[in-house]
């Protein structure tokens, strides 16, 4: 089942969307399922995710569709966002979001057809990946495993390590370790879990994962190594 959320102030549009979707699903037999929003604001109030594509009016009264999308974004890398809107060139802004497409009003199946279907293959494409939620200033964003570079252990805590930022949790390495096993990670040392997928290099002494050099311990090392080559001689 994929999930759509269709965010429009227009009641001609929020039928002619839903009807679209409609069609689509009976055309290309997919499950998929709408939920209507009248507004930016009641999309993002309490945003936690749990919708595969949205498709996003523009111009609305309380808030737009392009300051709604920044607030999603900083929660939810993932979902699928479509702009509606009546003028090309407020679409180009969508790039600022990661926004997959848009569609120009009066809109016409024939155009929104292949625009819901490049989406859905995205979708598709994202349900191989695995996503977790972790805390961030307050807020819990949904995080792809692929984007997570290496976790430490410190104080009880758990620090997820990625590129633009860093999340901490309260929790154990073991258990994080359980949760990652499918993902291919593996320890360096007690305190490090690698993603397999960021290593550099490895020499005596450490490994280097993009920017950072983790430590071996002499009875982590012999297992990473091993771990890392499976890993490579698949062809990830």
């Amino acid at each position: 089942m994929i999930r759509i959320a269709v965010v429009e102030d227009e009641a001609q549009y929020q039928k002619m969307l839903c009807s679209y979707v409609e069609r689509f699903a009976r055309e290309h037999t997919v499950e998929l399922q709408t939920e209507i929003f009248a507004d930016g604001m009641d999309l993002v109030e309490d945003y936690q995710g749990g919708y595969d594509i949205i498709l996003m009016d523009i111009k609305m009264k309380h808030m737009d569709g392009m300051k709604a999308a920044h607030s999603i974004r900083r929660v939810d890398s993932a979902v699928v966002i479509i702009f509606i809107t009546t003028m090309a060139q407020y679409a180009l802004d969508g790039y600022e979001v990661d926004a997959l497409d848009f569609v120009l009003k009066p809109v016409e199946y024939g155009r929104f057809e292949p625009k819901l279907q490049k989406a859905i293959g995205v979708v598709e494409k994202q349900a191989k990946k695995k996503y977790i939620m972790l805390q961030h200033e307050g807020r819990r964003e949904k995080v792809s495993t692929d984007d997570i570079l290496y976790l430490e252990v410190k104080n009880h805590n758990i620090y997820y390590m990625t590129e633009h930022r860093t999340y901490v949790m309260r929790a154990s390495m073991a258990e994080a370790e359980k949760e990652l096993a499918p993902y291919h990670f593996s320890r360096c040392n007690q305190a490090y879990l690698v993603n397999l997928k960021h290593v550099i290099s490895v020499d005596k002494d450490d490994v280097q994962v993009e920017g950072y050099r983790l430590p071996f311990s002499r009875s982590r090392k012999k297992q990473f190594l091993q771990d890392l080559s499976r890993y490579i001689e698949a062809g990830y």
